[in-house]
């Protein structure tokens, strides 16, 4: 049996990883592979800005690992990881791609410069320095709202709770995408940043009808690119 195609380089966390989060392995139609890097918690990557690139050895040493194990494309559990995009891809054989911050300019491109909503975790840690290193160019539409003001998300991700009320997140993240769409009325699309909102992205656009992007998107395409489907060539 051949190994995982996906590699996912996990952060130290203990909160649970619902359907639909990118560190359960049933979110995905086909396995993958995870490896936890040991004392990469969100505190350390997520609260303290470019922490993530005093800890990249710990990062490469799993991503290499991943690699030894034979899969054919990693990426992380994290997208504030995107600041140390370059070094991880520079340094490996395989396709690397830390963020879903890195969705963000081509998404720009699908809706013709209208302007995107990126969701992350926390607003006040996420830097033009993430947004630089995925491509993002500063004079661009792009509006960033944050989950920390959401007590049910924030607990477990950020403030170190081991449940999570996914009902109270779904509309903690329901209001907060709708708030953003007032504001924004020619708002065209949306991009999590976060790893852990997918799961309520149905109930995000079934509110707002606007088509949302994530971390979920990118490794379906990793995935296809690494395993490319076969055809039978007829008709």
């Amino acid at each position: 049996m051949e190994p995982p195609a996906i590699g996912i380089l996990m952060l130290d966390t203990a909160f649970e990883r619902i359907h639909g989060d990118v560190g359960n392995p049933r979110t995905y139609p086909f396995p993958v592979r995870f490896d936890v890097v040991k004392g990469a918690s969100t505190d350390e990557v997520v609260a303290k800005g470019d922490r993530a690139r005093t800890i990249l050895p710990a990062f490469l040493d799993g991503a290499r690992r991943l690699e030894a194990s034979g899969v054919r494309a990693i990426t992380t559990s994290c997208g504030f990881l995107s600041v140390v995009q370059d070094e991880m891809a520079a340094a490996l054989s395989v396709p690397f791609v830390a963020s879903s911050l890195s969705l963000v300019p081509l998404v720009r491109q699908m809706v013709g410069g209208r302007p995107v909503g990126v969701i992350t975790a926390h607003a006040g840690h996420l830097s033009e320095r993430h947004f630089a290193a995925s491509g993002i160019a500063p004079d661009w539409e792009v509006h960033l709202r944050g989950m920390e003001g959401v007590d049910a998300f924030y607990a477990p991700i950020l403030g170190g709770a081991n449940t999570l009320d996914a009902d109270a997140v779904s509309r903690g993240l329901v209001d907060l995408c709708m708030a953003l769409q007032r504001d924004v009325p020619d708002l065209a699309a949306l991009v999590f940043e976060c790893t852990n909102l997918q799961p309520y992205a149905h109930a995000v656009q079934a509110q707002t009808g606007l088509p949302v992007f994530g971390i979920y998107h990118l490794i379906q395409m990793l995935h296809d690119a690494a395993c490319a489907p076969q055809f039978d060539g007829q008709v």
